[in-house]
Order: structure tokens, then C-alpha cells, then sequence
């Protein structure tokens, strides 16, 4: 029962609440709403709990859920023409009550969403009301506002997309033409869309907040990032000074109908490298993932968005041919009608029927009537028709004008004329009915984000370095928490690393602390740079009573917190020698005398050793052979120092 009823529920909430409908871009909720707008509208603004009240009809879900998809839909200023508190996308100010706030739907949404002609009904949850199955909607919504769901086992995210681009591509998708969609955010912003990947599952956009620096000692946020707001924004900033990675003074938010927050910075400080700081610790730049997932063929379905806009094109396509071929055939019955008319009144027919004393005497002398005439028509006269002609009053008939009647006809006729046309150049009337469109709504409509391509922001390199690193070494700890008891060794910052060798030929990289074990008595404690190519110079010796071994080395990759080995491993392995270098001309020209314990027999005690022979190797190499023999102690060479002549 579990396994069956979860699977039930799975199923519902994918295709009847989360994931919006190919066809119209809605998920239930707002395709309720908007349906029970329609049913209320009468041009005037409604109250919104009276919206809400009357959508209930068809969604068995509650009140809250209604009024807050209301809200959303509003705040998008697309399909519904709001009045009132509605909040602020901006601050994230919430709506007022549904009780303190209208509505009605806009002009935009009349024309592009609703046809019953074109509408496939089915009864509501309760069976006491007729709702759409999806609406003939003649642009792609989906798009345009984007959309937001999760249900069960998967999720449902695309972002909006500015309108006239919508209106491009579609119109190169009817000739066959190539196009690219790109995101546009209402809080406009900075974007890096060169991993969208169509919108696609593991695609993802990073986008940014405009940050003016032209001002001594502020820096002004005029747009933010999609998906976040004004306070959000400031809170991440606060949050990253009190950490330390960011220099601020104090920030203010003046923000109204746009964006409009100052960040002060101390003196001396660098706006540049503070504004890479606001986009590496807060959420000037934030990374978006989308996941284009709809219904389609009665399943969820992950397209791209060139997908869907190709589908929904190509249905607003059909839809429009639907609504023409539904358009001739009323023109065709009002012209066969108007014909009919004229024909009942210019032949005086009407006056057969005087003598009929039954119903069916009075059709039948109207058809015998109009015998004569019936191959002027374009289809066979029916006993509607006959009934209808019966229904047309005196009056109408006295003062019935022939020429107006033939003007009318020529006007019908010039209208079907026209109309077939359109029918047979289907994709050209398509397409001026969205370059229409586009005149009609399309201002101020233009694109609000800015499409750049930026690098992220390495945070090691702009995070403010305000701490001091010291060492204990007699302890082995570091951190920048011990000024009583360590000497300093740099500046750092809480990003930083610290690398660590020991003298059993160890190596370990972990982040700075306030105090972390460094092992005792440590050959070298620094900050690690990833960026920094070191060469490392070591002699060692390999066990308790093992040969000496020399090498020269760099660090490569590592893992933070991790140990490697730089010799073999033995038990009783000590470094006798070790430095650091930053070129390879310097590590390849130090010059070392080697000095051997004496033992019996042995003439040269004294060795040099020159670190050129040995080349740069990786950290795991284990050395060349220097000497066999037990080594009292090793010092540098003296400048004037003759390898031939010897010590």
C-alpha cells in the first residue's frame, strides 16, 4: 500500500502542482487563477481575497497557496495589472493582505491567453465546475517569466528571458533561422552565461551586482543579483567585515524603486580590490544552476530552453491556424446568412407564408422559395437557416437597404478573401502576429542585464590580510593566536594555508588557525601559495644507519590536512640539510661540504657537493646517493672555494 500510494503521490505532485505545462508555461495554481480572473473580469480591478475566495472553485489546496502564486505572478508585471501593495522584489518586501490589494488582467493577457474557441475543458476536482486542461497561450510565458518548483525526486527551475529576444528567436524559429537565448534578470545586474548550457541540467550562470568605484571612499551598488535581495545583500557584506575578509567602514540602503546601496571604506583602502572582495565573500556574485524540466506528452521532460521555445512556436503557430480556420467558417455562415437575408427581403418570400396555417407549411414555403436562388450559395440552406429567417422582425424587413446589404456581402467577402490568404501563408501571418505583438507591448521591455565574461575572483588574493602569523616552535604550534608565546612570521588572512616540514621528511599543508600543531621542532612553517613555484633543496638520511641521499624537488598538488612522504618512510630517517629557493638558478647553485665521521682506513673526510647534478624531481622521488659513510655535519661551501684543491 506505501509503495502504491507514494508513487500515486509522486505522480500528482509532479504533474499537478511543481512543474509548469509545455503547452502554457503554468502549473495549476496559476492557470487557476488566471482562469477564475477571467471568469471575474469586467475590466475593473478586483480585490484580491475576492480573487483567491473564487479560484478555490477549482484548486483544492487552500487559500495561502493561492494568494501567495497570486503575488508572484503579479510582482512579474506581465499578465496581471496589479493596485496596491504588492511588496518588492527588490528588498523582498512581502504583499499586503489579500483583503487590501487588486487586480485584473492586463490587456497583454487578453489577447495572448485566452480562447474558448480554442480551449479543451475538463471538470474541476469537484465535478461542479469546468477548468482548462492548459491555455491556448500564443507566447512562450514560461520563458519570459521562468519558474520555480520542487516535487518528488525532481525539480523544476528556468530563468526569465527578456521579451523581445523571445519575439526574435521565435521568428527565426519560422524561418529556419539560428538563435541563441540568454537570461534577463528584472534586477538587471552583470551575467556570465558561458556555461548555460541552454538551461540545461550541469549548466549554470554566475551573476553580479553593479558596483560603481568612481567615488572617494564608496562603493555604490546600483543593481543586484538575481535571486537575492537588498537585505540579504547587505547582510552577506556584514557578515563577511565581522569575519574579517572584507575592510568596510559602515553600509546604508537607500534603496526605493532601484537598487541604491553605499558601502563606506576605511581610509586607505583599496575600492578595487574591496569590490573583487564583495564578489569573492558575499553575495555581489552569486552562481545560478538551472534545471529546464516541464510536461510534456503527459511526463515531466528536461528540454533545453531552445527546445521549448522551438515547441511553443510551433504551437502558436497551429493555434493561430486554428483560430483562422475558426474565423472563416463564421465568416462563411454569416455570409451564407447575410445572402440568405437579402434574398428572403428583395424577393419578397416572406409574403408566402401569409397563407400557411402550420409550422411546417411556413418552412416549407420558405424553401420552396428560395429553390430558385440556392445556386448562388455556397453550401445547402438548412432548417436552422429556414428558422432564422422566420425570426427576422417587420421592422428590419421595412427598412432592410439593398446597397448597404451588398456592402456588407462585398466586406465578408473581402474579409474570408484575406483570411485564406493568411491560411496558406501561415508562417508569414505568424510572424507579423508577433512583430504586432511586439509593437504593442514591447516598450520598455528591453534587455536589463548586462551579458559580459568574467573570471572568478581568486579569494586568496583580495581577502584582507589582517591577522598576524606566529610560530612556537618549541611546542610545535603556529596560528594567530599565540603573540605571547611565537615569533611572527607574515601576515595572513583566515584563507590562508600553512605548510609544514618535519625533520622525519614529512610534509603537511592545513589552514590557519588560532593555534594547530605544526610538529615538534619543525624545519619550516610558512603560508602556502598554490601560485608559488618553489624549489626545495634536502639531504637526508635514509633510516638509522642508512645511506645519504640528496634531492631537489617541488611540492605540487596537495590535500589540505593530509601527510606526504619526501623519503623513503624507514623508521629513524632524519633531515641533515634542507632550504628553499625561489629559481632554479639559485637551488642549482648552492654548494655544500659534506663532512664524514672517521673511521679506520678512511683518507678524504671532507666532500663536496654540488645541488646542479641533481635535477628538479616531484616530492615522492627519493634522492641520489651522496655517500654511504655516517656524516658528522654539512655547512656551505665558502665563495672562494676550489672543488680541485679540495678544503
Amino acid at each position: 500500500m506505501y509503495s502504491d500510494y507514494f508513487l500515486d503521490y509522486a505522480s500528482y505532485v509532479i504533474l499537478e502542482r511543481a512543474v509548469p505545462h509545455l503547452n502554457d508555461g503554468l502549473k495549476p495554481v496559476q492557470r487557476r487563477i488566471l482562469h477564475s480572473m477571467d471568469e471575474l473580469d469586467d475590466g475593473r480591478y478586483s480585490k484580491v481575497a475576492n480573487i483567491v475566495g473564487n479560484t478555490m472553485k477549482y484548486h483544492p489546496h487552500g487559500d495561502q497557496s493561492i494568494g501567495d502564486a497570486m503575488v508572484q505572478i503579479g510582482q512579474k508585471e506581465l499578465l496581471i495589472d496589479t493596485q496596491g501593495n504588492w511588496g518588492n522584489t527588490l528588498t523582498g518586501d512581502c504583499a499586503a493582505a489579500p483583503r487590501y490589494i487588486e487586480a485584473r488582467l492586463t490587456i497583454y493577457a487578453l489577447d495572448v491567453v485566452f480562447n474558448p474557441k480554442t480551449t479543451q475543458w475538463l471538470p474541476s476536482y469537484d465535478g461542479r465546475n469546468k477548468e482548462p486542461v492548459t491555455f491556448p497561450m500564443k507566447f512562450p510565458i514560461l520563458l519570459a517569466q521562468g519558474v520555480e518548483g520542487i516535487a518528488v525526486g525532481l525539480s523544476c527551475k528556468i530563468l526569465p528571458h527578456n521579451f523581445h529576444e523571445l519575439i526574435d528567436a521565435a521568428i527565426a524559429v519560422l524561418r529556419d533561422q539560428p538563435f541563441t537565448l540568454l537570461p534577463d534578470f528584472p534586477t538587471a545586474g552583470i551575467m556570465d552565461a558561458s556555461d548555460y548550457r541552454d538551461g540545461l541540467r550541469g549548466g549554470k550562470i554566475r551573476v553580479r551586482a553593479r558596483i560603481d568605484t568612481s567615488k572617494k571612499g564608496v562603493l555604490r551598488i546600483t543593481e543586484i543579483p538575481f535571486g537575492t535581495t537588498t537585505g540579504g545583500l547587505m547582510d552577506s557584506i556584514v557578515a563577511a567585515g565581522e569575519k574579517g575578509k572584507i575592510k568596510i567602514q559602515k553600509i546604508e540602503d537607500n534603496t526605493a524603486a532601484h537598487a541604491d546601496i553605499l558601502v563606506h571604506l576605511p581610509a586607505g583602502a583599496d575600492p578595487d580590490q574591496t569590490r573583487d572582495a564583495l564578489y569573492a565573500f558575499s553575495d555581489c556574485e552569486l552562481t545560478i544552476s538551472p534545471n529546464a524540466c516541464v510536461i510534456a506528452d503527459g511526463k515531466p521532460q528536461f528540454l533545453g530552453v531552445s527546445d521549448i521555445l522551438r515547441r511553443t512556436t510551433h504551437l502558436t503557430r497551429d493555434l493561430l491556424k486554428q483560430e483562422l480556420e475558426i474565423k472563416l467558417g463564421e465568416l462563411a455562415d454569416k455570409w451564407h446568412f447575410s445572402s440568405l437575408v437579402k434574398i428572403f427581403i428583395e424577393n419578397r418570400i416572406y409574403r408566402d407564408i401569409e397563407e400557411c396555417e402550420t409550422w411546417e407549411a411556413v418552412l416549407k414555403a420558405i424553401d420552396d422559395g428560395l429553390k430558385p436562388f440556392k445556386k448562388l450559395l455556397k453550401r445547402e440552406v438548412t432548417q436552422d437557416d429556414i428558422v432564422r429567417l422566420t425570426e427576422i422582425r417587420i421592422k428590419r424587413i421595412s427598412k432592410f437597404d439593398s446597397f448597404k446589404a451588398d456592402e456588407e456581402i462585398r466586406a465578408l467577402e473581402q474579409t474570408i478573401e484575406e483570411t485564406e490568404k493568411n491560411l496558406r501563408n501561415l508562417t508569414k501571418f505568424t510572424i507579423k502576429w508577433y512583430e504586432e505583438l511586439r509593437k504593442k507591448y514591447g516598450k520598455d521591455r528591453e534587455r536589463r542585464t548586462e551579458i559580459a565574461s568574467f573570471d572568478r575572483v581568486d579569494r586568496v588574493q583580495v581577502i584582507a590580510a589582517t591577522e598576524t602569523l606566529y610560530l612556537d616552535a618549541k611546542n610545535g604550534f603556529a596560528g594567530y593566536g599565540l603573540k605571547k608565546d611565537g615569533e611572527p612570521i607574515g601576515k595572513c588572512s583566515p584563507l590562508d594555508d600553512i605548510i609544514t616540514f618535519t625533520q622525519d621528511g614529512k610534509v603537511r599543508v592545513i589552514r590557519v588557525a588560532e593555534k594547530v600543531f605544526v610538529g615538534q621542532k619543525p624545519m619550516r612553517v610558512a603560508l602556502f601559495r598554490k601560485d608559488e613555484d618553489l624549489i626545495y633543496s634536502m639531504i637526508y638520511r635514509d633510516g638509522r644507519d642508512g645511506p645519504i641521499l640528496a634531492k631537489r624537488f617541488t611540492i605540487g598538488g596537495v590535500t589540505r590536512d593530509k601527510e606526504y612522504l619526501l623519503t623513503k618512510g624507514k623508521p629513524g630517517t632524519r633531515v641533515l640539510y634542507f632550504a628553499v629557493h625561489k629559481t632554479n638558478e639559485e637551488s642549482a647553485a648552492q654548494m655544500l661540504l659534506v663532512h664524514l665521521k672517521p673511521e679506520l682506513r678512511m683518507r678524504n673526510l671532507i666532500r663536496p657537493l654540488h645541488f646542479a647534478e641533481f635535477g628538479i624531481k616531484g616530492r615522492s622521488s627519493g634522492g641520489n646517493l651522496v655517500t654511504k659513510h655516517a656524516v658528522e655535519k654539512i655547512i656551505r661551501a665558502p665563495k672562494d672555494y676550489d672543488p680541485e684543491a679540495g678544503a
